[in-house]
């Protein structure tokens, strides 16, 4: 008897909701089978549409997440805990890439999916070590920072630079252009730094999780860099990311860590922390 196939539903169509269709369409088709699209763009819900074996029907929010039975939010920070929330109270299990967009009221959501009995799934994104900073935890975490290192493109649009009058056209050398709290980074950066938002969530929380940012003309790829002390000992990972050829403000691995979260969820065999 075949199992039966996971029907999954995607918000949010651009690079990473791309690739997770590719993935579900090729890699995990026995298990899994792509459902439905939903994009504010209805464009590009239908370009993805088109470029799909499976077919899969567009719809609204609401309706791809009552015919869904695992819904992935690869939309914005804008409309992560909007989906999440309608996702779980409809008693479906929901994947995350906007982490940031929930991190004020992270607590309210994950009470919600523990009174219903639903799963969020929050994948690492482009910083690797979280499952050392997990553990870490278990025994208690003193200190926890971020460095993320990313060339000017990367920071493009951010409100924390508009806000500050800075000017990436004029920064010719490495210049740190944020460094505070991981609450204050997803607020001026919220399409830059996710990753501080999951680790934040992982170790000591977003008002003890301190970020800094910097910039450079000479960056070529996006790196992050974890520093944690604690009753453990010390950490130190480092993440050297090459950009997504289609939007340099996202690094390749956060979209293959959507992907290798998918088949976590999928597989029987669970591997790592």
């Amino acid at each position: 008897m075949k199992n039966r196939k996971v029907k999954i539903g995607i918000i949010g169509c651009g690079v990473i909701g791309c690739q997770l269709a590719r993935a579900i369409e090729q890699r995990f088709s026995e298990r899994s089978e792509l459902s439905a699209l939903c994009d504010i763009d209805r464009n590009k819900a239908q370009g993805l549409k088109s470029r799909s074996s499976s077919n899969p029907a567009i719809f609204s929010q609401e309706e791809l997440i009552e015919r869904c039975e695992l819904i992935i939010e690869a939309a914005s920070a804008a409309y992560s805990y909007e989906i999440a929330q309608k996702a779980l109270e409809r008693n479906k299990d929901v994947m995350l890439m906007s982490v940031g967009g929930i991190l004020d009221r992270h607590q309210q959501l994950f009470s919600l999916a523990q009174s219903k009995g639903r799963r969020i799934y929050l994948p690492s994104g482009a910083l690797c070590g979280l499952d050392a900073v997990k553990s870490a935890a278990m025994a208690g975490i003193s200190q926890a920072t971020l460095i993320t290192r990313k060339p000017p493109q990367g920071l493009a649009g951010a409100p924390y630079l508009a806000e500050h009058n800075i000017d990436l056209s004029s920064i010719k050398e490495e210049t740190v252009v944020f460094e505070g709290t991981a609450v204050e980074a997803v607020r001026g950066f919220p399409k830059n730094v996710n990753v501080c938002a999951t680790l934040s969530l992982a170790g000591i929380g977003a008002r003890k999780t301190i970020v800094k940012i910097t910039t450079s003309p000479d960056y070529k790829a996006n790196i992050h860099e974890i520093q944690l002390e604690g009753d453990f000992g010390k950490l130190q990972a480092r993440t050297e990311n090459v950009p997504t050829p289609e939007n340099p403000k996202t690094s390749f691995l956060a979209s293959l860590s959507a992907i290798a979260t998918l088949k976590n969820i999928l597989d029987v065999v669970k591997i790592g922390t």
